[in-house]
């Protein structure tokens, strides 16, 4: 679990603080993404938890541990940290580059190796393939992978992620996303996630901070921030369309009507979104398709109309 409390920070020369008293706790295992305008202080407030910038007052916990009361070498190799411009050793190879905090940490060649292994694994990459490699020979999306991969080297409970998926492709961040969050989820990892796109904060996010000007303006579930905006800026940020990106975060089988005959066979599984299969609705000119359970199956129908009661009922 991470705690801040009345945390402020304030560089020279500047007239307004650049993180205002600000509170929030993220539970452990939870991803808490940090977001708002440029210069709203979402970096700086992560870059306070592993003490790359030192806080001028308030306390940050971490595992209930005050962070000011942790040698700050220390602090940073117990937290796993990601960041867009990914930071490899481009002379070092892809082994080398995923065992730096295990070596740091004095570990044995033999568990090193081991470890190296089964992370590129996780992170999709075949260590017979790629442990030898350098880093201008992958792509953006492998080096970022890789970069993932570094940072869970030491198993730290414990990740920050500053907009790691910033500087990639449309296609790829979006598959990069999808992976490392069930990865980041598999293994119960607390991270703290800055991005400045509210589309990713609302698909990496179990909870959104809204920052504006260094102050937290709401903190909340994805969907409690869709359906009931703290105020006009919120509202604004998150954007006029917020009713179609809060269908986006509810399966189908959440607005399941009895099952009847229909006159076709379209039909999607229950963990589809309710944005994608109004999607695929009015693609196929239906108003109304079979969703299937887990034994492929039809457990029920879901309708446009159902749909859009979904979407217009405050949660």
């Amino acid at each position: 679990m991470i705690e801040l409390t009345d945390l402020t920070k304030r560089f020279p020369g500047a007239e307004r603080l650049a993180v205002d008293h600000l509170t929030l706790t993220v539970p452990e295992g939870e991803v808490c993404v940090l977001i708002g305008p440029s210069g709203c202080g979402k970096t700086t407030t992560m870059r306070v938890i592993n003490r790359l910038i030192e806080p001028d007052g308030g306390t940050v916990r971490v595992a209930g541990r005050d962070i000011m009361a942790v040698d700050p070498v220390e602090l940073r190799r117990s937290i796993g940290y990601v960041i867009q411009q990914i930071g490899l050793f481009p002379h070092w190879s892809i082994a080398q580059n995923v065992a730096t905090v295990p070596r740091l940490l004095e570990w044995d060649e033999a568990r090193i190796a081991r470890r190296v292994d089964e992370l590129l694994a996780l992170v999709g990459m075949d260590p017979a393939q790629y442990r030898d490699r350098f880093p201008r020979e992958l792509s953006g999306g492998q080096r970022q992978r890789v970069g993932v991969a570094r940072a869970l080297a030491a198993d730290p409970p414990v990740m920050l992620m500053d907009e790691p998926f910033g500087a990639i492709d449309p296609i790829t961040r979006a598959r990069l996303q999808d992976e490392f969050l069930n990865i980041l989820r598999s293994l119960a990892k607390t991270v703290v996630f800055v991005t400045h796109d509210i589309d990713e904060a609302l698909k990496m996010g179990d909870r959104i901070a809204i920052l504006r000007d260094g102050a937290l303006v709401q903190y909340d579930t994805p969907e409690a921030i869709l359906a009931r905006p703290a105020n006009g800026f919120v509202e604004s940020f998150v954007g006029t369309d917020r009713a179609l990106k809060r269908l986006a975060l509810v399966r189908a089988d959440a607005a399941l009507e009895p099952l009847v005959a229909l006159a076709h066979d379209h039909a999607v599984d229950s963990g589809t979104s309710l944005r994608d299969a109004l999607a695929f609705m009015f693609a196929t000119g239906i108003d109304a398709l079979s969703v299937t359970g887990a034994a492929g199956t039809a457990v029920g129908v879901l309708t446009v109309a159902g749909i859009r009661r979904h979407a217009t009922t405050p949660k």
